[in-house]
C-alpha cells in the first residue's frame, strides 16, 4: 500500500494554486484541495484554519512571485520591472487578478511587497503622499491592462487583423474606427499585448514629470 506523502502548509498551497489555475477560485474548496493532494479535507485543518485563511495564503503565494525593487535600481526601472512581472504572474494566474488586493489578513510576503515598493519611491524622492498615489496608478494600470487581455473577444488562434475584418464595419458610419483599423490593424502585425510598454512609459513618465515637479517646489 503507497505512503501518502506528509501533508505541509505550503504544500496545501501548492495544490490549491494547481486547483486555482484549472478551475478559477470558485474551484477552490478544502474538499478540492484536498483532492489534489490524495488527503481527507478534514486533514487540511490540522495546518490552515479554513477556505478564507487558504485564499489569504493564496495572495501571499502570487505577491511572492512578483519581483521586487532591486537594491541599486532606480525607482523607474525598479517600477517598470516590477509591472512586467505582475502582468506575466496575473496573465499565468488570471485567478489572482481579483484576490491581491482584497484580503484582510494579508501574509508576510504581501505586506513585504507593499512595504518595498514604498521603499523604493520614498528613498527616490517621493513624498509620501505622491508615492501612494504612484503604487496606485501603477497597479491600476497593471490590473486593467490584464483584465483587458484576459478578455479579449478574439478567438484562440485569431489574430486582430482577422477579427477587424470580421467585423465588416462600414466607413460611412464608424470612420474614426475604421481609419484607426486600416492604418493600426490591417496588413500589419498589431497586437494588444504591445500596447502594455507604451501605456507603462506613459504612466512613467507622468510619474517622473509630478516627481520633479514636487521636488522642484519644495526647493524652491
Amino acid at each position: 500500500m503507497p505512503v501518502r506523502p506528509s501533508l505541509t502548509r505550503d504544500g496545501i498551497v501548492d495544490a490549491a494554486v494547481a486547483v486555482a489555475d484549472v478551475g478559477g477560485l470558485t474551484a477552490v474548496s478544502m474538499r478540492n484541495v484536498g483532492r489534489q493532494v490524495g488527503a481527507e479535507a478534514m486533514s487540511l485543518y490540522h495546518h490552515i484554519a479554513g477556505k478564507e485563511e487558504l485564499l489569504d495564503a493564496l495572495a501571499d503565494w502570487a505577491f511572492a512571485r512578483i519581483t521586487l525593487p532591486g537594491p541599486d535600481e532606480s525607482w523607474r526601472d525598479a517600477m517598470a520591472v516590477r509591472a512586467a512581472s505582475a502582468r506575466a504572474v496575473l496573465l499565468a494566474h488570471p485567478w489572482a487578478l481579483g484576490l491581491l488586493e482584497s484580503r484582510r489578513h494579508p501574509g508576510p510576503a504581501l505586506l513585504h511587497h507593499h512595504d518595498a515598493v514604498i521603499g523604493c519611491l520614498r528613498g527616490a524622492g517621493f513624498p509620501v503622499v505622491l508615492a501612494a498615489h504612484a503604487f496606485s496608478v501603477l497597479d491600476a494600470y497593471v490590473y486593467g491592462f490584464v483584465l483587458t487581455e484576459l478578455n479579449l473577444p478574439m478567438g484562440a488562434g485569431e489574430d486582430a487583423e482577422a477579427f477587424a475584418t470580421g467585423l465588416g464595419l462600414a466607413a460611412e458610419d464608424y470612420p474614426h474606427l475604421v481609419e484607426m483599423m486600416t492604418e493600426q490593424v490591417v496588413g500589419g502585425t498589431y497586437a494588444y499585448a504591445d500596447e502594455f510598454d507604451y501605456g507603462l512609459d506613459l504612466v512613467l513618465d507622468g510619474l517622473e514629470e509630478r516627481l520633479a515637479r514636487t521636488v522642484g517646489r519644495a526647493g524652491g
